[in-house]
């Protein structure tokens, strides 16, 4: 399967990184790591790499919470 993704052009690795990318901007780390079956700290590396601000996110939801 991979020779045939090759061969229409799709670079396995800079697909599945994109993937990786965007679901980091998404979803929190702890939730990305649980998903996908990778350890929290490469889940963490990932949304800082992606800039995903889950501090800001979790700090709302707590405000939200707490009304």
């Amino acid at each position: 399967m991979g020779e045939r993704l090759r061969k229409l052009g799709i670079r396995l690795v800079q697909a599945r990184s994109t993937a990786l990318f965007q679901l980091a901007t998404e979803l929190p780390a702890a939730v990305l790591a649980r998903t996908l079956g990778i350890d929290i700290t490469v889940a963490v590396k990932w949304q800082r790499a992606a800039a995903g601000d889950w501090g800001a996110y979790a700090a709302e939801i707590s405000r939200r919470q707490g009304s």
